[in-house]
Formats: structure tokens, sequence, C-alpha cells
């Protein structure tokens, strides 16, 4: 199973006009049988607080993100930029279902403390507020393009910084493999979003 784990998040990220999918090369796949169900991914016995602290803050910023690809998928004019919203959703899914099953393997809970102060040795908070989401719904359709992808942009860029701070400092293995693959995607996804604002 460790090495089926290894397989899956380590595996390289195609990022087309769909936005990104976690994709394992044809020798990967003919290594190891494809994941059917990310609940069958463990993350393992040993971790420390940043591990933590790095799986709770992600799950709050993507379950941001998810009601943003929500609304870009609803609302956007462009079919490239619904596209990315519609892959990103897929995407994000998943890893949500994935990371609070490692916490609650691990005991924790599943939310993050939202005291500021809790927060000061990583990173922050997530920076996108509700307001900021929710003005998504009401911005004219024809800024839609342009106010979603600005703030879905720096969002994601966010995630990078955050994913940086556990591979830094995390000590389970199996969560520095994700963090490394969401560092990755995001980054890609960021080129992506500039592009379709210059586009």
């Amino acid at each position: 199973m460790k090495r089926l784990v290894a397989v899956l998040l380590t595996a390289p990220l195609l990022l087309g006009a769909c936005g990104t999918a976690a994709s394992p090369t044809p020798s990967s796949s003919a290594a190891a049988p494809a994941v059917k169900n990310v609940a069958e991914i463990t993350a393992g016995s040993t971790f420390n607080d940043r591990d933590v602290m790095f799986l709770q803050m992600l799950v709050d910023h993507q379950q941001q993100g998810l009601a943003m690809a929500a609304i870009g998928a609803q609302r956007a004019n462009r079919a490239d930029v619904a596209d990315l919203a519609k892959a990103v959703s897929l995407t994000e899914t998943d890893e949500l279902t994935m990371m609070k099953n490692w916490l609650t393997e691990w005991g924790k809970p599943t939310s993050v403390d939202k005291r500021v102060s809790v927060h000061a040795d990583h990173g922050g908070l997530p920076s996108t507020t509700d307001a900021e989401i929710n003005s998504l719904k009401t911005v004219k359709r024809k800024d839609f393009e342009t106010a979603f992808l600005n703030l879905f942009l720096a969002h994601q860029h966010n995630a990078v910084e955050m994913a940086q701070l556990e591979l830094d400092k995390g000590a389970n293995e199996q969560t520095k493999q994700f963090a490394e693959r969401v560092k990755q995607s995001r980054a890609d996804q960021v080129q992506q979003m500039l592009h379709l604002l210059n586009g």
C-alpha cells in the first residue's frame, strides 16, 4: 500500500485547458494497480504538528476553493474558464476527502481553529474572505471572468505557500508528497490563469 500511495501522490500532473488532473505515467500504471477510492490511501502513524496544521488549513482553503469553483462553473461565459473551474472542483473534492480521512486516522479535528494567533507560525490563515467569494455571485456578467480569475489566482498562490511550509517542516512522508503535488499543481494553475487573463 505504501508503494501504491507513493505512485499516486508523486504522479506527474497534466495541465491543459481543463485544469489539473493527477495522472500516472504508463510505466507507473503498469507498476501498480490504480487506486479506485481515495479512502484506500492512508497516511501512516508518524506525523507532527506541522502535518496536522497543514492538512487542517488546506481543508479550509479547499472548501473555499470549491465554493469559488462552483460559482465559476456556473457563471463563466468563456468555456475555458468554466472548464478550469470544473476540473479544479473534481480534483479538490477528492483531495478534500483524502485529507479529512488522514486527520481522522490521526484522531485530529478536520476543521481549523480560526484564531489568528494559533496560525502565527504557520503562515497565517488563508487570505480569501467569505465576502470576496460571495462578491463573485453578484459581479456583472461581463466582468466575471476577470474578477474570478484574479481572486482564484491569489487563492491558489496561497496554497503554494502553505505547501512549501509543509515541505520545510513536515514529518509525515505521505503528507509531504501530497504537499509537493499541491505546490506543483497550484503553481501550474496560477500560470494557466495568468494566460487566461491575458488571452
